[in-house]
């Protein structure tokens, strides 16, 4: 299991990774690659095989069927898998995992007194640690005396406290309110920089994956769906379900047409719309699946509505129209400045064109749509 495998930039490799439990397969025939230094944020919905896919990698669950690879060296197949100590890899748990004998500084010290440092060393970094996840004032407190969200930035200290060229994050901000969460997104992100770290990062929060990864996969009944960047998956999502997952979303069957360069022509009740599509999207004359994301629309413009529904949302107010193409979704900045009921024109910027069968394949299992504007405002 020391083999070396030239795979000299690549922190981790996956190589048809099958686990299971049981009769149960979790993951099945998984391909995913993490390289040196850099992010990939794991986003599916729970159930998927996410946390299943971080213990595969760190060593508590052992693979069914292909390889792991952790810098380039073999540490685990269907024969033989080394223990977690041996992976060098750093690992912050859904269930922080704390020691409740230790205090939060303890805790912190714990992997660098293991590294070799002195206590007093070690307990200093460590200080600085908590101190820049905003809980220096908890250094000498035990877990039990801690809140879900302080013990959850404990185990994230404690995580980043090892070195090492790989960490694993299975929904490290999940307990945390909006400014802490960003807080901490921000220390993992200059800690991973500082040490050129690569990370695989496990959420169903898909704001964190955008914000957080060099690339998003998307994680489908244990099989990778789709990975790229965070603009290709939310701009150019592969189906429905992959649309749905990345963010809010209204599709419409309507006719289209190539337009000039990087644009489509929609025809709606008769009047055409000409907004822009993803680089490289090919164009065939007919019937289409046609993706609208709130942001991409526009109240104003020649295309016909009326306004079902308002939500302020404090910097932005969504709002959702019914128009001869179906309904739709409108996000602007601001305050609202349209009512329900009113009739309103709007425009289309920006859309993106599902294949047709990758639509119908995906409708049996494609995540709930996105909470209606609803009727808030009269």
């Amino acid at each position: 299991m020391t083999a070396r495998v030239e795979a000299p930039d690549a922190a981790l490799e996956c190589r048809r990774l099958g686990v299971g439990y049981g009769a149960r397969d979790v993951l099945r025939g998984l391909d995913l690659t993490v390289g040196a230094g850099e992010a990939v944020a794991l986003l599916g919905p729970s159930g998927c095989g996410k946390t299943t896919l971080l213990g595969a990698v760190a060593g508590f669950v052992s693979p069914r069927a292909g390889q792991v690879l952790v810098g380039g060296r073999l540490v685990a197949d269907a024969r033989r898998s080394l223990p977690p100590e041996q992976r060098e890899v750093g690992v912050v748990f859904q269930g922080y995992a704390l020691w409740p004998h230790l205090s939060a500084v303890d805790n912190v010290a714990y992997p660098l007194r293991r590294a070799g440092y002195s206590r007093s060393d070690a307990r200093r970094e460590a200080g600085g640690l908590l101190d820049r996840m905003g809980i220096g004032r908890l250094a000498g407190s035990r877990p039990a005396e801690l809140s879900g969200g302080e013990q959850q930035r404990v185990g994230v200290a404690r995580a980043l406290a090892r070195p090492a060229a790989l960490y694993l994050f299975d929904e490290p901000t999940a307990h945390l309110d909006t400014a802490l969460r960003a807080g901490v997104q921000d220390e993992l992100a200059s800690q991973r920089e500082a040490m050129g770290a690569a990370v695989l990062y496990a959420t169903h929060d898909v704001a964190e994956a955008l914000a957080v990864a060099d690339r998003v996969a998307l994680l489908r009944d244990g099989v990778i769906a789709q990975q790229g960047t965070p603009e290709q998956v939310y701009e150019s999502p592969v189906d429905l379900w992959a649309a749905r997952l990345t963010g809010p979303a209204t599709v419409l069957r309507l006719p289209v047409s190539p337009g000039l360069a990087g644009t489509v022509e929609l025809a709606v009740a008769g009047v055409v719309a000409t907004p822009r599509v993803p680089s490289g999207t090919q164009v065939a004359a007919g019937l289409a699946s046609v993706l609208v994301r709130p942001e991409w629309a526009r109240l104003g413009g020649p295309l016909a509505g009326r306004v079902t529904g308002v939500r302020f949302r404090g910097p932005h107010t969504d709002y959702r129209l019914d128009t001869p193409a179906g309904p739709v979704e409108v996000r602007e900045t601001g305050a609202p400045r349209a009512a329900v009921g009113a009739s309103t024109g709007w425009s289309l910027e920006r859309v993106c064109l599902l294949p047709a069968a990758a639509e119908a394949v995906s409708r049996s299992s494609a995540p709930a749509p996105s909470e209606p504007a609803g009727r808030s405002r009269s």
